[in-house]
């Protein structure tokens, strides 16, 4: 997919939680971006930076804590390794931005954009322009839910439970979102986390062994998703949110033949236990869909990034693609 013709937006704000805290500043993580390391969990670009290129934007989304100037009005990337829906999410690792910052970071640029556009009104007029992309939830598991005995919420929660009190609190969450002016908003889901590399408790060259009993955990989560977007859609005022699939994104329709990926179900980069990207790396990397034991490579952020921007399936979106949106 090439990128459009003339800019869709006049804005994209990002909001994308990682899969680990771990530090990505350093090679490997970096090394087919042109930039080299930047924080992406990736040998190169992530999906909000195909995004913005399918939207058709000259240059990536500046991150929160650079962005100044005029520039914030071409949007901000609030991503932050660690941070989840819930306050403790990720707790054990230190330090993260979780949702309820990075929706305080939006304040603040809102602030900065009615200044530079002269007053309130004009401000909100330019933000409901904007597209909004949100990816929460994947730490809620990954650095939570699942590491018991470190976290106790699995003893004391069912996953119908636990996914309850996380769609409740990502409700208001996505209702502040959209009382700061927000309209176009596009959600996604999780991804199936027992087929990451991580999680595999079968590696072999080629295939798509998952380990089910972590996929059936996180399922209530993406579960009550599509409810929930119905809901905010019906109940906020000219709202447009929409739900990307991520589970479909990478194990339904053909993108991996299409572009020649061969191993989905094992890692480029060789990786610790705790997912920390060593020096060895592969070099056909446009073989892999997994960068490390964790995130995709540049080669599958595309895949899923061109699926989500105009939908192969039916189940890849709903109601709409991220095409779709932004013309809503």
């Amino acid at each position: 997919m090439k990128p459009n013709v003339g800019q869709q937006v006049p804005c994209m704000f990002n909001n994308n939680d990682l899969l680990t805290l771990a530090k990505c500043n350093y090679l490997p993580y970096g090394v087919d971006y042109p930039q080299g390391p930047t924080g992406r969990f990736c040998n190169g670009k992530n999906i909000p930076d195909f995004l913005v290129e399918f939207l058709g934007f000259e240059k990536a989304i500046p991150p929160f804590a650079t962005a100044n100037g005029s520039e914030i009005l071409k949007g901000v990337n609030y991503a932050s390794g660690g941070g989840g829906i819930l306050d403790y999410t990720g707790i054990l690792q230190g330090d993260r931005i979780g949702m309820k910052r990075q929706l305080h970071n939006h304040g603040v640029t809102i602030s900065k954009t009615n200044r530079l556009l002269g007053n309130e009104t004009k401000g909100r007029e330019h933000l409901k322009k904007c597209l909004y992309v949100v990816n929460m939830g994947s730490n809620e598991y990954v650095n939570n839910y699942l590491l018991s005995p470190l976290y106790l919420t699995s003893l004391f929660q069912t996953p119908q439970q636990f996914a309850e009190t996380v769609i409740n609190h990502y409700s208001q969450q996505l209702k502040s979102l959209y009382n700061y002016g927000a309209r176009k908003i596009a959600v996604y889901g999780l991804a199936p986390l027992g087929c990451i590399p991580k999680n595999l408790y079968k590696i072999v060259s080629n295939g798509s062994i998952c380990n089910n009993t972590i996929n059936e955990i996180v399922q209530p989560f993406n579960n009550r998703l599509k409810p929930l977007i119905d809901s905010l859609n019906a109940d906020l005022h000219g709202s447009h949110f929409t739900m990307i699939n991520f589970t479909s994104l990478i194990t339904q329709g053909h993108n991996s033949a299409l572009l020649g990926i061969k191993f989905t179900n094992a890692s480029c980069c060789t990786v610790s236990k705790i997912s920390n990207a060593r020096e060895e790396i592969c070099s056909n990397r446009n073989d892999y869909f997994f960068w490390d034991n964790y995130h995709l490579t540049e080669i599958g952020n595309r895949a899923a990034a061109a699926r989500s921007y105009r939908a192969e399936l039916p189940s890849d979106a709903y109601p709409f693609d991220i095409r779709s949106l932004v013309h809503q």
